[in-house]
């Protein structure tokens, strides 16, 4: 069956102020734990001379992957790529826990929550998309 949507995330890192929004839309959105995190915003510093100086930052998340390093790893088959939007999830029913996906991702997008004994990660907030909403932390983006 041929795949009918293929999702992704385009962001304009230059309108990025750092505001944090995404990050608290995310957490709300799919409860995660106050000690982590689904997305990233990195400060990548001033640059320039004065006065002509810039301030840059660098949302990030899953880059939810073509060819995903974590689903080869995971020995679950907790970690799959959904053949309908390309996302790449994880069933958290069937994840064990042992980390693996965490050290095959090559973004760092994902990380091990040991309270419930499974990895998380971004997943796009598919809950919204398969009702025709936006993710959280694109309808919250202020910028």
């Amino acid at each position: 069956m041929a795949q009918t949507k293929r999702y992704g995330f385009v962001i304009d890192v230059a309108r990025c102020i750092d505001c944090r929004a995404c990050l608290v839309a995310c957490s709300v959105e799919n409860e995660v734990p106050m000690d982590h995190t689904r997305i990233w915003v990195h400060d990548l510093g001033i640059k320039g001379t004065f006065p002509d100086l810039t301030h840059s930052f660098l949302p990030y998340n899953c880059m939810h992957c073509d060819n995903p390093p974590c689903t080869e790893v995971c020995v679950s088959g907790a970690t799959y790529k959904d053949p309908d939007n390309g996302l790449v999830l994880v069933d958290q029913e069937a994840c064990i826990g042992c980390g693996f996906c965490v050290d095959a991702c090559p973004y760092n997008a994902r990380y091990l929550d040991n309270e419930r004994g499974v990895v998380d990660k971004c997943n796009a907030c598919v809950q919204r998309l398969d009702v025709g909403m936006q993710p959280a932390c694109v309808a919250t983006c202020v910028g």
